[in-house]
C-alpha cells in the first residue's frame, strides 16, 4: 500500500471517526483489514485466525449477539445467539435453534479484531474476522438494549475476552 493511500484512509477517519469502515475500503481501494490496522490507538487489537473456534465457542454462552455480514451490494445482520459449531467437510458449520447459521472455512480465517469505537454517535464493541486477502468474512457485535445502549454484561465479556488474548498476537 502506498504511503498516499495510508494518508488518505488516515484522512478518511478524521473527518468521520464513527463512520463506516467498508466506505472508506472501497472508496480507496484497499482491503477492510487495511482500515482497521489505521483506527486509532486502543480501538483495535488483534489476534491470529487460528483462535477462531476458541473465540466462536466463548460466545456461545453470551446471549443474543449481532451478527453481520457486509457487502459491496448490502449489508446484512441477524440477532441471535451463537450456537456451537462442528467440523466436517472442510467447513466449519453452525446449527441450533438460532438464526445465526451456516458454514465457514476457518482455515480462511487470517485474524480476529476486537473492535472498539464509537459508529454513529455511540459506542460499539464487536469482533472483526478478517480473511487471508484482508476482507471481512463477517462481524458480530455486542448486542443492544431497546434504549440503544450496549447490554453492560456483554461489554464486560467483550473486554474481558479483549484482555485475556490481547498479549496473543
Amino acid at each position: 500500500m502506498t504511503q498516499n493511500a495510508n494518508d488518505l484512509i488516515r484522512s478518511d477517519l478524521a473527518a468521520a471517526p464513527d463512520g463506516v469502515l467498508e466506505t472508506i475500503a472501497e472508496t480507496r481501494d484497499v482491503p477492510f483489514q487495511a482500515v482497521l490496522d489505521h483506527l486509532p490507538p486502543g480501538a483495535t487489537s488483534r489476534i491470529p485466525g487460528e483462535r477462531f473456534e476458541e473465540i466462536w465457542r466463548e460466545l456461545a454462552d453470551w446471549g443474543d449477539l449481532t451478527f453481520v455480514v457486509h457487502t459491496p451490494d448490502g449489508f446484512f445482520e441477524s440477532e441471535g445467539a451463537i450456537v456451537p459449531g462442528e467440523f466436517g467437510h472442510g467447513y466449519y458449520n453452525i446449527h441450533g435453534d438460532s438464526p445465526i447459521g451456516g458454514h465457514f472455512r476457518i482455515d480462511r480465517c487470517r485474524y480476529i479484531y476486537f473492535v472498539d469505537r464509537p459508529y454513529f454517535g455511540t459506542r460499539s464493541c464487536s469482533l472483526h474476522f478478517i480473511n487471508k486477502d484482508g476482507g471481512a468474512m463477517f462481524k458480530i457485535y455486542v448486542g443492544y438494549n431497546k434504549d440503544h445502549t450496549l447490554k453492560a454484561d456483554q461489554v464486560d465479556r467483550f473486554e474481558a475476552l479483549r484482555e485475556r488474548y490481547r498479549d496473543t498476537a
